[in-house]
Parts: structure tokens; C-alpha cells; sequence
């Protein structure tokens, strides 16, 4: 029989499968278009009757990934313009289970909630219950725009966590156990939410997957990318200006301004942006958000929640093999990547070759973006959290993908389907290859259940040793201060 529960807007009817309980495209908000175009998110419109959410709603306008990223991270392009949904699968509308709220990553330009990793059975199987949200992306979510909120994006993701809070009891969930987790920008978002006041109150932990808690713009960055982007269309630098071009022409616009930062990375005209290529982050506007994350962090924001944080080995094959840029890498490539960063240059290319003596410089060089992007920035939270007392586990993932002849290793996104439980999924099967180990699955899919329902993965939490879990690769298990070398390689970097 098909559920039905009562929200505080509508009844919503969902599906059932293997023990499941499923409702999908539920509406956390109303949709973002018309005169709420631009505008921070409002409660959607109540309706009478029962909403029919057997399917995924649809997804906020986005370009597609590139060839061949398209590939490797396979993703649905749903119209409609009721975007702003959210999917949950529950065991069950009884009881006061544990919540997991998983935030999607694509550089706040791609991705939603209806990707098929993100499918939440086997959580719900465990007894958590899932949830995963659409939220705006690229110029609609982060464009920075006078006389309209900015980091609209952010301000989505609150409104579903207070969708959860209002909601999730009905579906069997507690409200006061919500866990917050995301891989890449949803991790970076996790991370901001760690330190907005406007999200206190809305999640008692957080998991934070391959995403910095450093890298936002200033004003006075995003100020600019608002000015090229009206420049290349044409039109004034205004939020009634923008609401009046189509959708196709904004998303060609946005792609092509990436593109041009892309081709001419000029610290001198792009400012932090050409340390992440990202145009469309969120950025420091001063009122929904005040600083940089890790700076809040440091300063004893989210002390109050317990934290999993940590990276995979080789994130940054993901960008550069896939399109062979890793065969142009040299060793002047390196020394220059490594100069650009302030590091010594001789000290640092030391550190990692000793590291891994066998290395070609494009794997020297893809190891250093790594530290400098992924893992040091997920120490420094450990190191910021440890400072002021609070909880924090750190885990490292290691199992190396076959694809691209073995070239992609434990690359960026790889460890999503092992944490889902999700390895027979037909669209993992480019990243993960045909015979990803189960058993490495089910080890941590079961630490993310056992963190999310009590605060413990399993392994000691991170202080005066360091303590790291690695997940596959030959090391696998608990490691005290792994690679000190290469994290003081970074010492000193902002």
C-alpha cells in the first residue's frame, strides 16, 4: 500500500519497495521563478488533496557536465520549475530514527538530489532515514546581486534542514538527531553551515566529504564576476536585469564566463577564483555570510556538533585524466604549480618525491593540488576543532579505481558509492569500474550509520596523535599522523 503522510503544508503519497518507504520531489519551498526570482526562499503554497511524489522532482537549471565528466558523474536534468524538493526514504513512519540530510556537490554549478548514488534504501534499510535536497546552483543560487539576498543556495539548504526540523517526526525521523553530510561542494556547504548562526539549532552533526572549508570569495571577487557576466550579455548588473534573460542564454553565458576565467587565470583580475576555478561559490557578502568558514570554525563555530571529515588520495585525477591534461604535466609544471602556491620550491618537490619515490612529475604535481585543496584544509578543520575541544573523526579513502588503466586512483567522488552502499548502481560503473569491493562498502557505509546515530564512526577521534581511518589501500585502518611532511609542506599557506 502507498503511504501517505500529512506535512505541514500537504499530504504527500509515496512508494514502497524491499522494506522502503520512499517520497520523492517533495516541495521544501516555493518555486524560484516569477516574482520570487532572485528571492530568498519562501514556504510553498499549501495544497489540498494528496501530492502524488513517487518520482524525483525536477532539477534546478544547470548546464550539463563536460565531456567526459558527463560520464563519470551521470546526472538527470528534470524540468519543471517546482525546484526547490527534497527525497526521503524512511524503514518506516513510526518511531524517532536517526536523519541523514545529504547536500550534493558540482562546484555550485551542477549536480541535485536525484542523483542515482545518492539513492537512500540501503540508510533507511540500516535505520536512518535519508533525506537529499535540491537547493539553486550557479547564477540563480550564488550570483552576487544588489538589492537581493546573496548565497541563495545557502539560504535553500536552511530551508530544507527547516522543511526537516518541521517535518521529518511524521516520517519517522527525529528532529533533534539530524546529521548534515556532503561530498565536494556539498561538503564545503556542510562547512559553511558549521558556521552560519541562521543554521544553529538545525543539525546536531555534520560529515564533511573532499570539501575545503576555506574556499569562498570576497565582495569585492564576486562583485566582479557579476559585472562580466552583464557585460557579456549586455545588460545592466541588475537582479531585474538578469530575471528578464532567458534561462538557455544565462546557463550559455555562465559557461562561457567560466570558461574565459578558465583560459586566463589571472590572480590580478579574478582574485581567489583562480585558486578553485569556481565563479558562482558562495562569497563573504556580510550578512548571510561574514567570513570564511574555517575562520568561523577557528573561532569556535559548530563546537557544539560532532564532525567527520576527511579526503580521498588521488582527488585531483579527477580533473586533469580524464581529459589527459595529466600528460602535459612537467617537471617545470610542478615547480611552477608549487611557486604559485608561496612554497619552496626545492624544499617542497623534496617532500614529495621522498613521498613517492616512483612518481612522475604529473602525479607529483596532482599530489600537491590535492594537499593544497582537499587534505591540508581538512586538517587544519581537525586542527581548529581540536583547539576548542569539540569532536571531531578523520578518515582517509584509498581503494583505487581501475578505470583510465589504474590512472585515477582514489580520485575525487570514488568513495560516494562505497559510503551509499550503493556499488550496483549502473551509472557508478565509469567511476568505480565493474567490481568495486563490497566489502569495503559495507565497512563504511556501517561507520557513516554508526556516526550518524551516535557521534562515533568507530576509531578514535582526531587530537595530540592525529588519528586517521584509511579506507582501502594497503594501509587500511587506523594510522597516526599520516604524511607529516607533506602537510608542512603548506604550513604557513592561507
Amino acid at each position: 500500500m502507498e503511504p501517505i503522510v500529512a506535512t505541514t503544508v500537504g499530504a504527500v503519497r509515496g512508494g514502497a519497495a524491499d522494506g522502503v518507504l520512499s517520497f520523492k520531489g517533495v516541495p521544501y519551498a516555493a518555486p524560484p521563478f516569477g516574482h520570487l526570482r532572485f528571492a530568498a526562499p519562501q514556504p510553498p503554497q499549501p495544497w489540498s488533496g494528496v501530492l502524488d511524489c513517487l518520482d524525483y522532482g525536477p532539477t534546478a537549471p544547470k548546464p550539463p557536465y563536460p565531456t567526459p565528466v558527463d560520464q563519470l558523474l551521470p546526472e538527470p536534468e528534470i524540468a519543471g520549475e517546482d525546484v526547490l524538493n527534497l527525497n526521503v526514504w524512511t524503514p518506516g513512519l513510526d518511531g524517532s530514527l536517526p536523519v541523514l540530510v545529504w547536500i550534493h556537490g558540482g562546484a555550485f554549478v551542477h549536480g541535485s538530489g536525484a542523483v542515482s548514488t545518492y539513492d537512500g534504501a540501503a540508510f533507511a534499510r540500516d535505520g536512518v532515514v535519508c533525506v537529499t535536497i535540491n537547493y539553486r546552483v550557479g547564477i540563480d543560487g550564488f550570483l552576487l546581486l544588489d538589492g537581493v539576498p546573496a548565497n541563495r543556495g545557502l539560504l535553500d539548504q536552511i530551508a530544507a534542514l527547516r522543511w526537516v526540523r518541521a517535518n521529518i517526526a511524521a516520517l519517522g525521523g527525529d528532529p533533534a538527531n539530524v546529521t548534515i553530510a556532503g561530498e565536494s561542494a556539498g561538503a564545503m556547504s556542510v562547512c559553511t553551515l558549521l558556521s552560519m548562526p541562521q543554521a544553529d539549532g538545525l543539525y546536531r552533526r555534520a560529515i564533511a566529504q573532499s570539501g575545503p572549508a576555506d574556499k569562498v570569495q570576497s565582495r569585492p571577487t564576486a562583485t566582479k564576476v557579476t559585472a562580466a557576466l552583464a557585460d557579456s550579455l549586455g545588460i545592466a548588473a541588475s537582479a531585474d536585469a538578469f530575471a528578464q534573460v532567458p534561462l538557455d542564454t544565462l546557463i550559455s553565458a555562465q559557461v562561457a564566463l567560466s570558461a574565459r576565467i578558465l583560459g586566463e587565470p589571472n590572480p590580478l583580475v579574478w582574485g581567489e577564483i583562480v585558486g578553485d576555478l569556481m565563479p558562482f561559490e558562495p562569497c563573504i557578502d556580510g550578512e548571510v555570510l561574514t567570513a570564511r568558514p574555517i575562520d568561523a570554525i577557528a573561532g569556535g563555530a559548530g563546537t557544539a556538533s560532532e564532525v567527520l571529515v576527511g579526503t580521498n588520495d588521488d582527488e585531483y585525477t579527477f580533473f586533469l585524466v580524464p581529459r589527459g591534461a595529466h600528460k602535459y604535466l612537467t617537471e617545470d609544471a610542478l615547480h611552477g604549480l608549487l611557486a604559485g602556491y608561496g612554497r619552496d620550491v626545492e624544499t617542497a618537490t623534496a617532500a614529495y618525491r621522498e613521498a613517492d619515490p616512483n612518481a612522475t612529475p604529473a602525479q607529483l604535481f596532482m599530489d600537491a593540488l590535492r594537499d593544497e585543496f582537499f587534505r591540508v584544509p581538512a586538517v587544519r578543520i581537525a586542527d581548529a576543532r581540536h583547539a576548542h575541544g569539540a569532536t571531531t573523526h578523520v578518515y582517509e579513502f584509498g581503494w583505487r579505481s581501475p578505470q583510465y588503466a589504474g590512472a585515477l586512483g582514489a580520485t575525487h567522488a570514488l568513495e560516494v558509492g562505497f559510503v551509499f552502499d550503493n556499488l550496483g548502481d549502473p551509472n557508478g560503473k565509469p567511476l568505480a569500474g565493474d567490481a568495486p569491493p563490497q566489502a569495503l562498502a559495507d565497512e563504511m557505509h556501517q561507520a557513516w550509520v554508526a556516526f550518524v546515530e551516535t557521534g562515533d564512526p568507530g576509531w578514535p577521534a582526531y587530537g595530540t596523535e592525529r588519528t586517521v581511518r584509511r579506507f582501502g589501500g594497503a594501509d587500511s585502518g587506523v594510522v597516526h599522523d599520516p604524511a607529516p611532511a607533506l602537510r608542512a609542506v603548506w604550513d604557513g599557506a592561507v
